[in-house]
Protein backbone atom coordinates (compact mmCIF):
# COMPACT_ATOMS: atom_id res chain seq x y z
CA UNK A 1 0.00 0.00 0.00
CA UNK A 2 1.16 3.51 -0.74
CA UNK A 3 2.50 5.41 2.25
CA UNK A 4 2.95 9.11 3.03
CA UNK A 5 5.75 10.50 0.88
CA UNK A 6 5.06 8.16 -2.05
CA UNK A 7 4.13 9.68 -5.40
CA UNK A 8 0.47 9.22 -6.30
CA UNK A 9 0.04 6.83 -9.22
CA UNK A 10 -1.13 8.04 -12.59
CA UNK A 11 -4.40 6.21 -13.16
CA UNK A 12 -7.40 6.52 -15.44
CA UNK A 13 -10.85 5.00 -15.00
CA UNK A 14 -14.38 5.70 -16.19
CA UNK A 15 -16.66 7.65 -13.89
CA UNK A 16 -20.39 7.16 -13.38
CA UNK A 17 -21.05 8.97 -16.69
CA UNK A 18 -18.72 6.67 -18.64
CA UNK A 19 -16.17 9.46 -19.10
CA UNK A 20 -12.52 8.55 -18.63
CA UNK A 21 -11.08 10.46 -15.68
CA UNK A 22 -7.39 10.92 -14.91
CA UNK A 23 -6.89 12.68 -11.57
CA UNK A 24 -4.23 15.40 -11.86
CA UNK A 25 -3.63 15.62 -8.08
CA UNK A 26 -3.11 19.37 -8.26
CA UNK A 27 -3.59 20.89 -4.83
CA UNK A 28 -5.33 18.64 -2.32
CA UNK A 29 -7.08 15.53 -3.57
CA UNK A 30 -8.99 12.87 -1.64
CA UNK A 31 -9.23 9.39 -3.15
CA UNK A 32 -11.44 7.16 -1.05
CA UNK A 33 -11.88 3.48 -1.78
CA UNK A 34 -15.04 1.71 -0.68
CA UNK A 35 -16.28 -1.87 -1.05
CA UNK A 36 -19.59 -1.70 -2.90
CA UNK A 37 -22.29 0.63 -4.19
CA UNK A 38 -25.59 0.72 -2.31
CA UNK A 39 -24.47 -1.17 0.77
CA UNK A 40 -25.22 0.45 4.15
CA UNK A 41 -21.74 1.72 5.11
CA UNK A 42 -20.80 2.75 1.58
CA UNK A 43 -24.08 4.61 1.16
CA UNK A 44 -23.57 6.51 4.43
CA UNK A 45 -20.02 7.42 3.41
CA UNK A 46 -21.10 8.62 -0.05
CA UNK A 47 -24.05 10.58 1.39
CA UNK A 48 -21.75 12.33 3.83
CA UNK A 49 -19.12 13.18 1.19
CA UNK A 50 -22.02 14.54 -0.87
CA UNK A 51 -23.30 16.59 2.09
CA UNK A 52 -19.79 18.00 2.58
CA UNK A 53 -19.16 18.56 -1.16
CA UNK A 54 -19.58 22.33 -0.95
CA UNK A 55 -17.15 22.56 1.98
CA UNK A 56 -14.61 20.41 0.15
CA UNK A 57 -15.00 22.56 -2.97
CA UNK A 58 -14.68 25.78 -0.95
CA UNK A 59 -11.46 24.39 0.54
CA UNK A 60 -10.17 23.56 -2.94
CA UNK A 61 -10.23 19.79 -2.36
CA UNK A 62 -11.14 17.39 -5.18
CA UNK A 63 -12.83 14.15 -4.10
CA UNK A 64 -12.90 10.83 -5.96
CA UNK A 65 -14.65 7.68 -4.81
CA UNK A 66 -13.38 4.34 -6.13
CA UNK A 67 -14.84 0.85 -5.98
CA UNK A 68 -14.61 -2.28 -8.07
CA UNK A 69 -18.21 -1.79 -9.23
CA UNK A 70 -18.81 -1.03 -12.91
CA UNK A 71 -19.99 2.18 -14.58
CA UNK A 72 -23.63 1.12 -14.63
CA UNK A 73 -23.63 0.39 -10.90
CA UNK A 74 -21.95 3.75 -10.21
CA UNK A 75 -24.45 5.55 -12.45
CA UNK A 76 -27.41 4.05 -10.57
CA UNK A 77 -25.79 4.75 -7.18
CA UNK A 78 -24.89 8.35 -8.08
CA UNK A 79 -28.37 9.08 -9.41
CA UNK A 80 -30.10 7.55 -6.39
CA UNK A 81 -27.87 9.38 -3.86
CA UNK A 82 -27.33 12.67 -5.74
CA UNK A 83 -23.56 12.13 -5.96
CA UNK A 84 -21.88 14.69 -8.21
CA UNK A 85 -18.18 14.02 -7.55
CA UNK A 86 -16.51 11.35 -9.68
CA UNK A 87 -17.03 7.72 -8.74
CA UNK A 88 -14.33 5.78 -10.56
CA UNK A 89 -15.26 2.30 -11.77
CA UNK A 90 -12.46 -0.20 -11.17
CA UNK A 91 -13.85 -3.66 -12.02
CA UNK A 92 -10.43 -4.85 -13.25
CA UNK A 93 -8.89 -3.64 -9.93
CA UNK A 94 -6.15 -1.63 -11.68
CA UNK A 95 -6.71 1.51 -9.61
CA UNK A 96 -6.78 -0.55 -6.41
CA UNK A 97 -3.55 -2.24 -7.49
CA UNK A 98 -1.86 1.10 -8.29
CA UNK A 99 -2.63 2.40 -4.79
CA UNK A 100 -1.91 -0.96 -3.17
CA UNK A 101 -5.40 -1.19 -1.69
CA UNK A 102 -6.18 -4.70 -0.43
CA UNK A 103 -9.23 -6.45 -1.81
CA UNK A 104 -11.45 -8.92 -0.05
CA UNK A 105 -13.39 -11.17 -2.42
CA UNK A 106 -12.83 -8.65 -5.21
CA UNK A 107 -13.96 -5.64 -3.18
CA UNK A 108 -11.69 -2.76 -2.14
CA UNK A 109 -10.93 -2.47 1.54
CA UNK A 110 -12.16 0.87 2.87
CA UNK A 111 -9.10 3.13 2.56
CA UNK A 112 -8.68 6.88 2.01
CA UNK A 113 -5.67 8.67 0.57
CA UNK A 114 -4.97 12.39 0.81
CA UNK A 115 -2.72 13.51 -2.03
CA UNK A 116 -1.11 16.95 -2.03
CA UNK A 117 0.43 18.14 -5.30
CA UNK A 118 1.03 14.57 -6.45
CA UNK A 119 2.44 13.16 -3.22
CA UNK A 120 0.56 10.97 -0.74
CA UNK A 121 0.22 13.01 2.44
CA UNK A 122 -1.99 10.72 4.53
CA UNK A 123 -3.48 7.25 4.46
CA UNK A 124 -6.55 6.25 6.47
CA UNK A 125 -7.22 2.52 6.75
CA UNK A 126 -10.29 0.77 8.10
CA UNK A 127 -12.20 4.00 8.62
CA UNK A 128 -15.69 4.16 10.05
CA UNK A 129 -17.77 5.41 7.13
CA UNK A 130 -20.13 7.33 9.42
CA UNK A 131 -18.48 10.68 10.06
CA UNK A 132 -15.39 10.04 7.93
CA UNK A 133 -16.08 12.83 5.41
CA UNK A 134 -16.40 15.48 8.13
CA UNK A 135 -13.53 14.13 10.26
CA UNK A 136 -11.25 14.08 7.22
CA UNK A 137 -12.07 17.68 6.34
CA UNK A 138 -11.40 18.74 9.94
CA UNK A 139 -8.05 16.89 9.86
CA UNK A 140 -7.09 18.72 6.68
CA UNK A 141 -7.97 22.04 8.29
CA UNK A 142 -6.16 21.20 11.54
CA UNK A 143 -3.02 20.32 9.58
CA UNK A 144 -3.20 23.59 7.66
CA UNK A 145 -3.59 21.82 4.32
CA UNK A 146 -6.87 23.62 3.63
CA UNK A 147 -8.89 26.53 4.98
CA UNK A 148 -12.55 27.38 4.75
Amino acid sequence: MLEPGDPAPQVSAPNQHGETVTPDYEGVTVVYFYPEDETPGCTVEAQQFTAEAESYADAGVTVYGVSTDDVESHADFAEKEGIEFDLLADPDEGVCEAFGVPRITGRAKRTTFVVVDGTVERVYEGVDPDGHARDLLLDLMDDGLVAL
